[in-house]
């Protein structure tokens, strides 16, 4: 597949399972545990590396025309037959009846929830808010465990059946990987750190928002899990994080326990997983889930208003830390609510995660 045009940007490659979880997986014993792992790992590192070289060859994209902006997706669906070649065989475009594979069907309905939510509450169409169509393709390679946003499209595996089932079968899934594509068109958060694992934490904020809208749940309704389906009967856990406790989203013999802290008191160095994004991202999680259940209600009117402006409202810098963001979040709550509980439950939650707002 060739690079498309994408507006001068230079995507990442973001994967919903965090390599250090992979890699753990990897070292089992059990080789039928093992051996998907490790394809997998490799899998990534190749596609990572491409990402990083093809992402030098995008050429700014030509301003468009003043168009009407679309409020209806224009998604279409791929099936790459257990290979790797993207996106793949074209088997469902936009208003086509359901095909006869829930994975296309279940892909389908995420990419549009997704689209749904950011038009409705939030007055923008598709990830760029210039309606861009969406693309998924399924059935990505043999027992791949993952699922990834590459910067042109959306790519999911079907697991081992051992550890991971279906990448499709979590709407938070399919919605957090969407979201990488959101944040690239918007504050394009560097990979790297702390402005990766807010990266990170924004795409399972409205990864849980897309969930608890579909289901009509309240912040005080929500299991504030991520990847709760895809994790197959015999792993020891919930998820693959929790938004509520990180840290305790598994304890598994194979996977080992979740490493994610809930507070700056515990905040994980270290260079690998690009310096912890899928970590770290645990601290800013915790603060936006007590920020939401603080206000009460549905969590994606104020809560998500206040993430969705900050990040779409021009000041966070690619490089931004937690502070600088939970900075611009009070401001945001100030801006569009005034001096009232809003801004004061940001306050409170940041300090409760320990990171400073002044």
């Amino acid at each position: 597949m060739q690079p498309r045009p994408n507006h001068g940007l230079r995507p990442v490659f973001c994967t919903i399972v965090p390599p250090h979880l992979l890699d753990k997986l990897s070292q089992a014993d059990d080789p039928v545990l093992a051996a998907p792992a490790r394809r997998t790992l490799e899998a990534d590192g190749a596609r990572r590396h491409q990402r990083q070289v093809t992402a030098l060859a995008f050429a700014p994209h030509p301003p468009r025309t003043a168009d009407p902006v679309p409020t209806k997706p224009r998604r279409t669906l791929y099936d790459c037959r257990h290979g790797t070649d993207l996106p793949g065989h074209k088997v469902r475009a936009e208003g086509d009846e359901p095909t006869q594979d829930a994975s296309v069907n279940r892909a389908y309905a995420g990419l549009g929830a997704t689209f749904d939510l950011l038009l409705s509450e939030y007055g923008r169409s598709s990830i760029d808010g210039k309606g861009l169509p969406l693309i998924g393709s399924v059935h990505y390679d043999e027992k791949y465990n993952n699922a990834f946003f590459d910067g042109e499209q959306m790519v999911f595996g079907d697991g081992d059946g051992e550890i991971f089932l279906d990448f499709t079968l979590a709407i938070d899934v399919i919605a957090h990987e969407l979201t990488h594509g959101l944040t690239q068109y918007t504050a394009n958060l560097a990979y790297q750190g702390q402005s990766g694992a807010l990266n990170e934490s924004v795409s399972d904020v409205f990864g849980s928002l897309v969930k608890q809208y579909s289901l009509g749940h309240s912040a005080e309704q929500a299991d504030w899990l991520i990847g709760a389906d895809i994790l197959a009967p015999r792993v020891s856990g919930d998820a693959l994080r929790s938004m509520k406790a990180p840290g305790t989203a598994y304890d598994d013999d194979v996977l080992g326990k979740d490493p994610q802290p809930a507070s700056m008191d515990d905040y994980v160095e270290t260079r690998d997983d690009n310096g912890g994004v899928h970590i770290n991202s645990g601290i800013p999680n915790r603060a936006f889930y007590l920020l939401a259940t603080a206000l009460g209600g549905n969590a994606w009117e104020r809560a998500g208003q206040i993430w969705f402006d900050v990040l779409t409202g021009g000041e966070l810098t690619q490089r931004a830390g937690f502070s600088a963001f939970a900075r611009l979040t009070v401001a945001a709550a100030r801006s569009r609510f005034g001096e009232g509980d809003e801004a004061e439950a940001v306050l409170k939650a940041w300090s409760e995660v320990g990171v400073a707002t002044r």
